[in-house]
């Protein structure tokens, strides 16, 4: 396996920059951090970024999390591992990342999101969502290696 380019974000002088104040941003919100990393996951699962599985994986490892968990994250509906909030959160990043397939956030997936989070933290849940979709896209297309330091 061999990337083809350096991540986009490395090549563009003041993006990686960028990137990184924006996730400084979302970091000081107030969202836990665990719930920011499983969200991370979840998008990075659905858009096959083996980059991003990897790190947040690690991540959550690292933040004492659970292999069950872990391992749970692509079916948590049907599994007992996540809290009220968890779930929220994991379902805004499902619909936010899969815009294309349905075209929007369900008022159901919004208002559930909106009952576990602050103004503060569902703002640092959508940035969160956002910006890793963002990071997957980068990943994907230029076929960055799990794993592998850039």
């Amino acid at each position: 396996m061999e990337a083809r380019m350096k991540n986009p974000a490395m090549v563009l002088p003041g993006a990686m920059q960028a990137l990184l104040s924006l996730g400084k941003a979302i970091d000081q919100a107030g969202l836990p951090k665990v719930t920011a990393d499983l969200v991370l996951l979840r998008a990075s699962q659905i858009n096959g970024c083996s980059v991003c599985v990897d790190m947040h994986a690690r991540d959550l490892r690292k933040e004492g999390q659970s292999d069950e968990r872990l391992f749970a994250v692509a079916a948590w509906r049907e599994t007992p591992y996540f809290t009220d909030a968890e779930r929220a959160a994991l379902a805004l990043a499902e619909e936010v990342t899969r815009l294309a397939d349905g075209g929007q956030v369900s008022d159901e997936v919004w208002d559930a999101a909106a009952d576990h989070y602050s103004e503060s933290e569902l703002a640092a849940l959508i940035m969160s969502i956002a910006s890793v979709n963002l990071w997957n896209r980068l990943n994907a297309t230029v076929r960055q290696i799990a794993g592998a330091a850039w």
